[in-house]
């Protein structure tokens, strides 16, 4: 079966036909940079680098773009509140983000847009806008876009044309769920924007741009200049930006060029911790950083994500994360085993059929609509099939064991949940080095008090020793 994908604006699972195969143009709705990004907002992060990754997986040819949105509402009064410019606030949340994306292992994008950058780009859209008549000057010196003026506006998050209130506008970035209304485009500079540096100068008046605004100018801009298109392969972000983020750039997309936006749209469910949605708003989040100083391996934090479907919530606790670092544990402890005989016997047998099938449901799985729960089961179950034939015939030779290595690395390198290697400074190597020495020099004797009592001291370090026909493998626990 070929790629299937849940498609937001038809409320359908469908067969992924990109615009020009193999090349897939992806549009992810990055961070707000006024304060550090939490793990709710890394969940989708996270669901999109698996599309990413499994669409590369799949032979696609994928451009991937990320904005950082660096002038809005939040980031304007945050720079005011600390006394700072703009930039000079926004720049280390930025360079933040970076380092939490490099943790959890999230490939990066191929372009970062930062709204600040783009202004050229946004003040052309709205010229475009105002030229074809479904944007006007308001009285308050702002731009807005006129719904009314745009027949197929709610056709992503199924609004109601008669909840829409003619007439009625909304200038905040952020707006009730509720209150389809005309919404800025560009709004007219206040005090408070000049203040920390957020204001241009356009023909239709000094200001700065709606919120909304700076995805599709930006992610037009790049696919128009480099591949001639104004269409998006895909666009997705968190469920929360289906109305009204994705419904207005749907608006101001398609009212400038008369083309569609997006073919797919895709949208990832909520964080939960005890049954409520992880939001600053609520006090109840954690950030990346958080938990990279808390020592948590950011393999188990991408197989707790995967357990789950990025259609379904998650709710995050201290035992689902538990059982994903022993999941992680399980999963390097097989990949050791396998390295140790992958390089010994035939590349057919037991261990290869059985990797075959695995491999097979696996694709299988994520092929539809990324099924990740359903695709880390069947990773589960082979390891445990796998492991039973290695202790059934005692050794890789002739079972077929590199030809499994091959395939759990290709599918590993999908998912990326095996365990984080430990840097080992030089001189606690020197020091391992020198005690299994010892200890191979007392078991050689005969001296197995001596051995054990090495072993304890290794272990007392933090380093966990394995005995195998190839020699004795270590590593920091």
């Amino acid at each position: 079966m070929p790629l299937s994908l849940y498609n937001t604006l038809t409320r359908k699972v469908e067969p992924f036909q990109p615009l020009a195969p193999p090349r897939v143009t992806l549009y992810t709705c990055g961070p707000t940079v006024w304060n550090y990004a939490h793990i709710g907002n890394f969940r989708t992060f996270l669901f999109e680098d698996l599309l990413r990754r499994w669409l590369e997986h799949s032979g696609y040819d994928v451009f991937h773009m990320m904005n950082l949105t660096d002038v809005d509402d939040r980031t304007i009064r945050a720079a005011r509140n600390a006394g700072k410019r703009l930039a000079e606030h926004t720049e280390p949340f930025t360079q933040a983000f970076f380092e939490d994306r490099d943790y959890l292992r999230i490939k990066a994008a191929h372009v970062y847009p930062r709204a600040t950058q783009y202004m050229p780009a946004m003040i052309a859209l709205v010229e475009r806008l105002l030229a074809n008549g479904v944007a006007y000057n308001g009285d308050d010196g702002s731009v807005y876009f006129a719904i009314g003026k745009f027949p197929t506006y709610g056709k992503l998050s199924r609004l109601d044309q008669r909840e829409i209130k003619v007439g009625a506008r909304v200038s905040s970035d952020e707006y009730a769920k509720d209150d389809p209304s005309d919404f800025a485009l560009w709004k007219a500079t206040d005090d408070e924007d000049e203040a920390v540096g957020a204001a241009w100068d356009a023909p239709f008046g000094r200001g700065r741009p709606g919120w909304h605004l700076e995805c599709s100018a930006m992610s037009l801009d790049e696919i128009g200049r480099r591949f001639g298109v104004q269409t998006l392969d895909i666009h997705c972000g968190g469920v929360d930006l289906i109305f009204p983020p994705h419904e207005n750039e749907i608006g101001q997309s398609e009212g400038a060029t008369g083309k569609p936006f997006a073919r797919y749209w895709l949208h990832g469910e909520f964080l939960n911790v005890r049954g409520t949605k992880m939001s600053k708003r609520f006090g109840n989040f954690l950030t990346a950083r958080d938990l990279r100083e808390q020592g948590v391996d950011a393999a188990a934090v991408r197989l707790l994500f995967w357990q789950s479907h990025y259609r379904q919530p998650i709710d995050f606790n201290d035992e689902a994360l538990d059982g994903a670092r022993e999941g992680v544990r399980r999963l390097g402890e097989f990949h050791a085993r396998l390295k140790g005989e992958g390089g010994r016997g035939k590349a057919e047998g037991a261990l290869a059929d059985l990797a075959r099938t695995f491999e097979t449901e696996f694709t299988a799985a994520l092929d539809d609509d990324l099924n990740a729960p359903q695709a880390v089961a069947k990773l589960f179950e082979f390891v445990r099939a796998a492991n039973r034939e290695l202790d059934r015939s005692g050794s890789g030779a002739g079972t077929g064991a590199s030809t499994a290595l091959a395939a759990f690395q290709r599918v590993t390198g999908v998912l990326d949940a095996l365990p984080t290697v430990k840097a080992v400074d030089p001189v606690l190597r020197q020091w391992v080095t020198e005690r299994l020495a010892a200890r191979d020099r007392a078991r050689k004797s005969k001296d197995f008090k001596a051995a054990d009592a090495i072993r304890a001291e290794l272990r007392a370090r933090g380093v966990e020793i394995e005995d195998t026909p190839q020699g004795t493998k270590w590593q920091v626990v």
